[in-house]
This record gives C-alpha cells, structure tokens and sequence, in this order.
C-alpha cells in the first residue's frame, strides 16, 4: 500500500511539473488533442519507470563512484538523476514523454524529494512495520557476524554513542539549555544524565585531545602544528598524512588499536579510534583506492537522492547565510572581527551543513545496524564560533540546530534493536578576545623575526585559521597535499620556523639539532627571549624546562611550587600541563602562551580566530562530560577531577565494559529537575 500511495504521489508530481515547466511535456510531440486520462496515464508510466530505475540502478550507480570526491558525488547526483528520468521517459510509449536535460535534472530532483518524503512519513505512521524491518536488518547484521565470527556486543548488552561537540566549552553548553537553546541537552540535565567539566592539557585543541580520548595517548603533540627536527616536516594536526602518523605513534606506545576496535564505528573523526566502520574519518582519507573505507559513508547517504537535494538547498542557504550575517556585522562594526570572506561561506556550509547530515545519517545507520560502540564528532559550532565570536547569533543558530540533530538520534535509538546510551562530550572549549595581530598590528612571526634582527615586511601577513572542518573539505574535495610546500616541508637555515596553534605559538631553529638551551638562544639571538616575556600580548614563554613572565619573573619546572606561582592567573594545573609538555621529544625550541585576562577571558589568538583555542587560558581549557545515569561516576585516580584527555579516554573504556559486564559502582537515584545556573565557579556534579 505504501509503494502504491508513493507511485500515486509521484504521478501527481510529475503531472503539476508538466503543467508548470514549459521543455517537460507528457504528450506526443506535436500532438495536443490527448485525453486528461492518456496524460495521467503517462504521468504514471513514467513516475513508475523513474521509480524502479531509482531503487535498481541507483545503488549501484553511487557504489561505482564511492572514489569520487565527496563533493563532486554531491553535485553529480542531481545529473545522475536526471538521467535516469530522461531513460524512464523514453520507455512510455509512442514517444509521450520528453524534457530537456536541465529540465530533467528539475524534475528528477523535486519527485525524488517528494517521494522519499512521502515514503518516510507513511513509514512513521506505520510504528510496528517499522520496527519489524528494523529487527530484521539487525538480525541479519548478527547471523552475518556469527558466520564470519566477527566480534560484537553480547545479546542484550547496550550500545553507547558518543557524540563529540566539537568546540562547545562546559559553561557554553549549560548556559545554551538554561536559556532553552538547546531544549533536549537541558531535558537530559533534568531527567536523565549528568555533567562535569574536565581539564585539557596545554594544547587545548582537536588533535591531541580525540588523540588522547579515541587512542588513549596524547604524548608528544605539544600544538595543533608543530616542526620536527628530525624530519624536516611541520606536523599539522588535519592534515591527513600527519593524522595517519600520530594515529600510528599512539598506537604503537599503547598497544591498543583505540577505543572502538570492538565493533565501533569512527565517524567525522581525525582519527579512526580502531573502528572498523568509518566515514569522513581524516586518518583514512589519504588513502586512493577501494581499501579507503572512509567514503563508504557517503554510500549510505548518497543512496537516496532525495538527501542530495535536502543537502543542496540547505547548503545554499547556510552560504547565503554566511553572507548576510557578515555584512551585518561589518555595517555594525561589530569588535573584534576577522575576514569571513573568500572561500569561508563554503567551508562554513560544509562544515554545517553537508558534514553534519552526513555523519547524523552515518550515525543512525549505525544505531539501526546494532553497533557496539560509535563515536561522531560534530564541527559544526567549532568553525562558526572561530569567526562569529561567542554566544552571537551566528552560534547560537548552530547550537539550536545541534541541538535538533540530538532529539532526531534521540528518537532513533527508540527504534534501534539494542537499547542505546548517549553520552556527549567535548574535546575542548574556546576563549574569545582580539587576535594579536588585531591588538598590536604584527603576527607572532613579525615580532619573532624583529626580534632576531631579520627582515619584517612591510605588510603585516596572515596566519589563517586552521580549523578541523578546512580539512575535512580538503578530503571530501581529494585535494592532494603537496609534501614539497614550504608549510609543510620549511628550508633548513638560519631563520626561525614560526607557527600559530591557537594562543599558542612555537619557534624553532631548524638548523640547529636537538632542543635549543638557553644560553644558546641568549647568545644568537640576545633581544629574543626578554622581548618576548616583556610583550603585553604575550603571558609566558617557556624555553629549555624555564618558563618566563612578565616583569622579569622566570621560574625553573623543576623546583617545586616555582613554576605554580608564575602560572597562577592561569588556573589550577597550569604548571602540570607546562611540565609535561617540557617533556616531549618534539616540544619546539621556545613556547609562547598568549596574554590571558581572568576577569574577561580573553586571549589573544595567533591565526586568525577571534574565539580561539590551543593554548592556556579561560574557557577553552574547560570542555564537559556529559553521561547518562545509568553509567557509573567517573573516579580518576589523579584525583575528583578529570584532567587530560588520556583520562577521558579511561572512562570511556571503563564504561564500554560496564555495558557488557554491569555497572562496577552503584548508581545513585538522579536528582530532582534541575538546570545548573550559569556561572563560573566549577559546581559539583549536575544530576
């Protein structure tokens, strides 16, 4: 009865399209004198013709291109479809059906949308068919991993989702479900989860934190980008050759293959966390080929092209979008501000758009198959936030629509064959402020070369943002990176290789092996190091295990409570998240923390981010936890606070056995409805 009422819907369709687009016609060429009942029944044929061919060939079509690039895949099946209606036109008889080829792709489009429409809301309405094909697809998915004696969950057992807000700080996501932002994350607080903040180390930034969370070791990434000696390279955490090498070094130091090895499933990631699943993961991206499993997602969205018209729209709108908001807020001259012009409106939509109903869809596929275990990172607020500022309009837009992709994965995890846990969480927050070349109009790079008494030029440059979502577009587009480009691969020599990640800058001498000491630094360069601790914009630098301040003040790392002292006005653990940097084989000859104002917040980024995150200072150091009663109380051995993302990593596997083998404390009976208010001292616990 569906199919019927569908192929009816889709016959009046193409019967108002015929009437109102002047190249589709469902008459003989020529002929005006056929009857309304011949027309309806060529209307018919040909909506029955374009249906089979859409279930039949379309699957196949978009397997064939899994190897296309994501975006030209977006692009082509608006082509594809319109092709397979100009064949499904030419098998109605005597001729009666024709368009033009643009005309078809307008057509093919609006049938497709309003068929998988229709189809979904009379499955909806349909509760109890729905449920039986979701119990079968799941019970085909366990005969299939009984056979090939793949690993799974026991019978029974829940699976947990964990759902990463790129970018939403702890104070950010409590303030958006107490002003009824973010509607269903506030009546999870009352009812059915808890939440708690925990503490980043030093590069408070994607890379090392889902690092540390999906493989359980963060050692070494001091930055977002740094230079290695040993290599010659600048490793940047979303470039998907350096994600594959520090997926690999975590690997190897752990021993483990991550925290979905288990039947999970690694989705919008920069790393895979040992997922056998996996799409738009930046790891796996590098790969050419059929062994590139990453773009399977793409097969399970593309599938339906009604998703691709969806997609499309909501695209051009998120641009246009873009592009009113920033002219707004140039007319307005809104402070600080940074460039949202060239190719940003694009990378926003991607990021807000075509990222997120791909990875919401490769999600709910993964729910309805039964997975185990699933991580999603979603990056949508991260990349706004970069350039809108905080808790603008622009952001709360997305929070608000984040917010609705949790209800629409809410709502499906009622109809999965297993019973599933929603845990949120966060990889990092972020801190706003003016960039430093905004404040003191020279980059880092500027100051550094001055300093060293090498040329400046005349025209302050740019450090652009490199936001995680840059890359993922760079992936979807194949854009192949080019080893031999001076950001990756800089000239050994005399001069400095100076990078931005965030507030955090680092400055290497290539030309020299090994860490530089200080007394060297000093004697090369003499203005360096004090013109650095003297700047206004700049609140420590550490070099060769010192860290110097303001004023004159230094302290050694290694004298107790020294270092503590100078770093206070960052926060508790400061000084921990500085030491254990020190230590790394790969830490950069001179670390330069921006300036940080507790009463504001305020940072001074190095890119070109007005609300930046990678170093220390303020929010962006806070991310939150967010999990469902049902699991136990996350107890760190360091102490009652999380800190470090090899510590989340802890939890998280800890409940993944807990779902298997039962909970390991008891669980407290959740608290009365309450939303925590907005503030920012750290409360205990929210029930």
């Amino acid at each position: 009865m569906r199919i019927v009422l569908v192929w009816a819907v889709s016959t009046l369709t193409m019967l108002a399209l015929a009437g109102i687009l002047p190249d589709f016609r469902l008459q003989a060429a020529g002929d005006d004198n056929d009857s309304i009942t011949q027309i309806g029944l060529t209307a018919a044929i040909g909506a029955g013709a374009f249906g089979l061919l859409s279930a039949l060939v379309w699957p196949v079509l978009v397997r064939a291109l899994l190897l296309v690039p994501a975006l030209v895949l977006g692009l082509l099946v608006f082509f594809l479809n319109g092709s397979l209606l100009l064949i499904a036109l030419s098998l109605i008889p005597a001729g009666r059906g024709e368009a033009a080829p643009e005309t078809a792709v307008v057509v093919a489009a609006v049938m497709s949308a309003v068929a998988s429409a229709t189809s979904t809301a009379l499955a909806v309405r349909d509760d109890e068919a729905y449920r039986r094909r979701l119990y079968r697809l799941a019970d085909r998915r366990r005969r299939r991993q009984r056979r090939g004696g793949a690993p799974g969950a026991g019978e029974g057992a829940p699976g947990l989702v964990f759902l990463q807000l790129d970018g939403v700080g702890y104070e950010v996501l409590r303030h958006a479900a107490g002003s009824g932002l973010m509607p269903t994350v506030a009546d999870w607080l009352d009812r059915t989860h808890r939440i708690r903040s925990w503490r980043t180390d030093w590069s408070s930034q994607t890379g090392a934190s889902q690092l540390g969370i999906l493989h359980g070791s963060n050692f070494d990434v001091p930055a977002f980008r740094w230079y290695e000696k040993d290599t010659g390279e600048v490793v940047v955490c979303n470039r998907p050759t350096s994600a594959a090498e520090l997926q690999r070094r975590a690997v190897e130091r752990t021993g483990s293959g991550g925290l979905l090895v288990r039947d999970g499933a690694s989705r919008g990631n920069l790393f895979s966390g040992g997922a056998g699943q996996l799409a738009l993961v930046l790891s796996v991206s590098a790969r050419r080929g059929p062994g590139n499993r990453s773009r399977a997602g793409y097969f399970a969205y593309f599938s339906d092209p009604a998703n691709a018209v969806r997609t499309a729209l909501s695209f051009t709108a998120e641009v246009g979008r873009e592009i009113v908001q920033s002219v707004r807020g140039r007319v307005r001259g809104d402070r600080p501000r940074v460039a949202r012009g060239g190719l940003y409106p694009l990378i926003r939509a991607f990021a807000t758009v075509v990222e997120r109903d791909v990875v919401v869809a490769a999600v709910i596929g993964d729910m309805l198959a039964g997975r185990a275990a699933v991580y999603a990172d979603l990056v949508a607020y991260d990349e706004v936030a970069h350039h809108s500022g905080p808790r603008t309009r622009d952001t709360e837009q997305v929070l608000a629509r984040i917010d609705r992709s949790l209800a629409l994965l809410a709502r499906v995890a009622e109809h999965a064959p297993r019973e599933y846990r929603i845990v949120l969480l966060s990889d990092h927050g972020q801190s706003p402020g003016e960039t430093f070349l905004a404040r003191y109009g020279l980059t880092l790079k500027d100051l550094v070369r001055a300093s060293c008494g090498l040329p400046v030029s005349r025209r302050a440059g740019r450090t652009h943002s490199g936001a995680e979502a840059r890359a993922a577009v760079r992936a979807a587009l194949h854009r192949p990176v080019e080893e031999e480009d001076e950001e990756v691969r800089p000239e050994r020599g005399p001069d400095p290789v100076v990078l931005a990640s965030g507030n955090l800058g680092l400055i290497s001498f290539p030309d020299l092996p090994g860490r530089a000491s200080r007394e060297w630094i000093e004697r090369a360069h003499p203005a360096l190091l004090a013109t650095l601790a003297a700047h206004p914009g700049i609140g420590f630098v550490l070099v060769d295990g010192v860290v110097l301040g303001p004023d004159g003040a230094e302290a050694r790392l290694d004298v107790p409570g020294a270092a503590e002292e100078l770093l206070a006005r960052f926060g508790p653990g400061a000084a921990r998240a500085v030491r254990r940097t020190d230590a790394f084989p790969h830490v950069a000859d001179v670390m330069v923390n921006s300036a940080y104002d507790p009463e504001t917040g305020a940072v001074h980024a190095f890119e070109e981010q007005i609300r930046s995150h990678g170093g220390l200072g303020g929010e962006q150091g806070h991310p939150f936890l967010m999990w469902p009663v049902e699991l136990s109380e996350p107890n760190p051995e360091s102490g009652p606070e999380l800190v470090g993302a090899e510590a989340v990593h802890e939890v998280l596997r800890d409940w993944l056995r807990e779902v298997d083998d039962g909970p390991q404390v008891p669980v407290e009976a959740p608290a009365p409805p309450a939303v925590p208010a907005v503030g920012r001292a750290e409360p205990p616990p929210v029930r």
